[in-house]
């Protein structure tokens, strides 16, 4: 005998559909955003931009949120790790799965300056200009705990030395295949041609008295411990593969905490998206927590 009370042909399948498509629309529904401020810089003299990932409910709400300084790598601009790197997908699914706590994430526009104070100001524009103006006009925490700092390749040259010049200032850090040669960058170095590290032509000299190992022996001195997260590709073009593993060693045996990572990969995007995810994870593992601030 048929059965009268068995469910119309198809209800089931919409139900299931249905949910089926709530599901893929729900990760759509915790979605950060990516803002660009610009302001003057004094110590650039110019107007100077930055990008922003705001997580999911930072407009209208209270919280002040830790902070990630981003920096790029030679050539680079404020656009590449939201392009290039898919960082606010990243961020967006670390968040939504409490791996990292909702934050702020600052990408600065540094051209080819490496950083340093020679090509421009961009050193002192970092600390001077950049971090007043982001903590002034974005709800970010202004305090060691709620500050971090990362970057690849020449953005890992920038981010070691902030962090041994200014240990007092950074929770932790992210050196993604970092240009940090030692002695000297290789033939086939953006390093020996940008103009930076010599008025012209490269020079050694010039190059060694920026680089990492001459501010060695005042990091170790502050005594302040800066969680570093380090990586690079198995088959990095301009070798840093050794230069990382020898950074880690160092920091290692001064007792400075350290995580390193060896990745198949070259001095490529693919190996920096594929990793920053790991890299946030880590550094965000000694930052704050957002806080409701006082009244």
């Amino acid at each position: 005998m048929p059965d009268h009370h068995r469910r119309p042909p198809g209800r089931g399948l919409r139900a299931f559909l249905l949910f089926a498509m709530l599901l893929l629309l729900a990760p759509s529904a915790w979605a950060g955003s990516i803002v660009t401020r610009e302001f003057r810089s004094e110590q650039l003299g110019r107007a100077w931009r930055y990008n922003v990932y705001l997580p999911d409910g930072y407009d209208g709400g209270t919280l002040r949120y830790p902070v990630l300084y981003l920096l790029h790598g030679n050539g680079g601009s404020l656009n590449e790790w939201p392009v290039k790197g898919n960082l606010q997908a990243t961020a967006d699914r670390l968040i939504r799965a409490g791996e990292i706590p909702p934050a702020v994430i600052i990408l600065p526009d540094a051209g080819t300056t490496w950083y340093v104070d020679r090509k421009e100001k961009m050193e002192s524009a970092f600390f001077r200009d950049l971090i007043p103006d982001a903590e002034k006009s974005f709800r970010v925490l202004d305090t060691r705990e709620g500050r971090l700092i990362g970057g690849l390749s020449m953005g890992g040259f920038g981010t070691l030395r902030f962090v041994m010049l200014h240990p007092e200032m950074f929770a932790a850090a992210a050196l993604l295949s970092p240009a940090i040669y030692d002695p000297e960058p290789p033939e086939n170095s953006s390093a020996r041609r940008v103009g930076v590290f010599g008025a012209e032509q490269y020079d050694p000299a010039v190059w060694k008295s920026l680089n990492w190992p001459v501010l060695w022996d005042g990091f170790l001195e502050k005594k302040i411990a800066v969680p570093m997260y380090i990586n690079s590709g198995d088959d990095d073009d301009f070798f840093i593969e050794g230069e990382a593993m020898r950074l880690y060693d160092r920091l290692r045996r001064a007792g400075q905490p350290a995580q390193l990572r060896i990745v198949d990969g070259a001095h490529v995007w693919p190996v920096w998206k594929s990793t920053i995810g790991d890299a946030m994870r880590y550094v965000f593992s000694f930052a704050s927590r957002p806080v409701i601030p006082a009244p």
